[in-house]
């Protein structure tokens, strides 16, 4: 018999319904919520209330896209967190509340596993064990995964994310919310002639806020000679900003393939849309010899897809969640 999860994403600002059948994506529908633009970021309280207004319209039409019936369904699966509180408990909250009315199974899913299993809604997928490098606005982690449901963090930021330094730098260069995309599309007209410095942390761990904060100095700096010193160089200061970052990303990266030896190695995470670093694992890859493997972007951002792939492994394995599961900003599962 068919194994078919409802799977549900609600942990920041978009609101996103799937439907996987037997491992494979059926439908994958998002509700985004432009309004954060204005404020320069999320605003909690703000995207809650949107996911209650999102989460109805948007299971309905993941249901009729994937042309399946709520009698159809074998489970229904759920980010628990981390993420925004008030954001997951409408998608925890709607996930109980269907699964007890049909007499469903709840699965609970961990974000940052999903990410890195979104590798799996397509194919080729990588071979186990492999190495992903998990890049988002919150979380900068280098997986080494050994199967489905056994990934062992093996470095990570000791502070700020890669994502986040990417969105700071653009509220400090004035730039929409939010900034990463925006950068890199600015970065490909740059040339990185400035320098800023590469933090030395020991291991295979990272740290983005002494960077953060030389960008900060820089600026001050460089606008204190020269007032439109922004609007002159924007590109390529915009361009050695995501090269240094990149250069960051991929020297622990490629610390930890020769570590391990592992030479599958994969991308995941919202910053893995950036285009400087996907042409970055490419080439290094290629010069390495390594299998490397980048997600399509639809599956790179926060999505319900992601959710379902690893509600269907945890189903398999019969790793269910009760009904008095509650949402985790902070999950270390």
């Amino acid at each position: 018999m068919a194994v078919t999860i409802l799977a549900i994403e609600s942990s920041c600002d978009d609101t996103s319904a799937a439907l996987i059948r037997d491992g494979a994506v059926l439908s994958n529908v998002l509700a985004s919520q432009e309004v954060h633009r204005q404020y320069g970021g999320v605003v909690p309280e703000i995207a809650s209330r949107a996911h209650q207004a999102h989460i109805v319209p948007v299971v309905d039409a993941a249901l009729r896209q994937g042309g399946v019936r709520l009698e159809e369904l074998s489970a229904v699966a759920f980010t628990r967190g981390p993420g925004l509180i008030g954001s997951l408990l409408v998608g925890v909250s709607f996930a109980k509340a269907l699964a007890l009315s049909r007499n469903l199974p709840l699965l609970d899913v961990h974000h940052i596993h999903a990410h890195v299993l979104a590798h799996f809604a397509t194919q080729p997928a990588p071979s186990f064990p492999f190495l992903c490098l998990v890049v988002s606005g919150g979380h900068t982690q280098i997986m080494r995964v050994h199967d489905y449901l056994h990934l062992e963090i093996i470095g990570q930021t000791l502070d700020d994310a890669a994502g986040e330094a990417f969105d700071k730098t653009g509220k400090m260069l004035g730039l929409d919310y939010p900034a990463g995309p925006i950068i890199d599309q600015l970065a490909r007209n740059g040339t990185p002639r400035f320098s800023f410095p590469e933090p030395q942390i020991p291991g295979l761990d990272f740290s983005f806020s002494g960077l953060k904060t030389s960008i900060l100095y820089f600026l001050r700096k460089q606008k204190e000679e020269n007032p439109s010193f922004l609007e002159e160089a924007l590109a390529d200061i915009c361009a050695s900003v995501q090269d240094r970052i990149v250069r960051i990303l991929m020297r622990k990266l490629t610390k930890a393939a020769k570590e391990t030896g592992i030479t599958e190695i994969a991308l995941a995470g919202g910053v893995a849309a950036n285009s400087g670093l996907r042409e970055a694992l490419l080439a290094e890859g290629k010069k390495r010899g390594w299998n490397t493997y980048i997600p399509p972007l639809q599956y790179c951002t926060d999505n319900a897809a992601m959710i379902g792939i690893v509600g269907y492994y945890k189903f398999l394995h019969g790793e269910f969640a009760s009904q008095e599961v509650a949402p985790q900003a902070r999950w270390e599962p």
